[in-house]
């Protein structure tokens, strides 16, 4: 049971995965390990953990984490949704904060900066 739990989760690699997409986040934002934990309420040894991968987090402390890097729970998981990059999910974050008539205006511009000549 043990080992086929194993090969479905990647032969634990999801949380090495998970630390080093976390630890670009981080980095990105020019947070320090201890600026990261305090902003996330929690300490920089959960911090170092998590991005060593030695350390799975809780869905509260996922919570926290996405609290404190200012991004949506789903671009935390981001390298496990490969569809978007990190600059899209950037943008997604951002414009999830905005009204949706600023939602609106931002998709009129963006259409109209990639309309054919």
């Amino acid at each position: 049971m043990e080992n086929e739990r194993n090969r479905v989760a990647g032969e634990g690699r999801l949380p090495l995965q998970f630390g080093s997409h976390m630890k670009r986040l981080r980095t990105a934002r020019k947070l320090t390990q201890e600026k990261l934990a305090e902003r996330s309420e929690l300490s920089v040894d959960a911090i170092r953990r998590i991005e060593r991968g030695a350390f799975s987090p809780s869905l509260e402390t996922l919570g926290k984490l996405a609290v404190g890097l200012n991004v949506s729970l789903k671009t935390l998981f981001h390298d496990f949704d490969r569809e978007r990059t990190d600059q899209v999910a950037q943008i997604c974050d951002f414009l999830a904060g905005r009204s949706g008539r600023e939602v609106q205006l931002a998709m009129r511009v963006i259409y109209a900066m990639f309309e054919e000549r």
